[in-house]
């Protein structure tokens, strides 16, 4: 049984699924899907779709030189049937998938050494040119905060962060107090939303 690659987009096309495509110069297309097929005849470079084989390759996202890829090549060479031979090569199959799969790891935790950083980095550059758009604090919640810091012997901004994270948790709660919903009667006096469900349990 021999497996195909896509024309266009490099992954494997099994026998009997896909879209074969023959030109009038009698050169043959294969495709896994009709997705491949339809960019195919939209005259689209593979090495610009970010979903292809050919642009992985390109961009440096996967491996392009390595022995065990070699093992995948065609090889037209005529063997009689050795039991044997058949044996060794499955075995030989199995350990070759097993360190291509090694190695592709590795080659991944090369590749995205040091992303988090760089995401912190964009992260932290991001927050200093958008800080007016940042909730802040109250003047008298500041007071309090730093007058907390002192006698607690904290870093404000520590105080600061945990004020922050709480208020981000907690919906109902601002930086000064709870929120409360107040309702006026029609003969003018205020009411709380609370103490009416309070009646109603009542």
């Amino acid at each position: 049984m021999r497996i195909e690659s896509c024309y266009f987009c490099g992954r494997p096309a099994y026998p009997s699924k896909g879209i074969t495509f023959v030109r009038n110069d009698a050169k043959s297309f294969r495709f896994c899907r009709s997705k491949c097929h339809r960019n195919f005849k939209m005259k689209r470079n593979p090495r610009k779709l970010k979903w292809t084989k050919a642009y992985r390759k390109n961009a440096g996202k996967e491996m392009t030189v390595d022995s065990t890829l070699l093992f995948g090549a065609r090889r037209n060479e005529p063997v009689r049937y050795n039991r044997d031979l058949v044996q060794k090569t499955l075995v030989a199959m199995e350990r070759i998938s097993e360190i291509r799969a090694r190695r592709e790891r590795v080659f991944y935790k090369k590749r995205m050494a040091g992303k988090r950083e760089r995401e912190l980095n964009a992260d932290r550059e991001l927050v200093a040119k958008n800080q007016h758009l940042l909730p802040r604090l109250r003047g008298s919640e500041k007071k309090r905060l730093e007058e907390l810091a002192k006698e607690q012997g904290v870093d404000v901004e520590e105080l600061v962060e945990e004020q922050m994270s709480m208020a981000a948790t907690k919906p109902n709660k601002v930086f000064g107090g709870e929120k409360r919903r107040v309702r006026v009667r029609v003969d003018g006096d205020m009411e709380e939303d609370g103490d009416e469900e309070q009646m109603d349990m009542d």
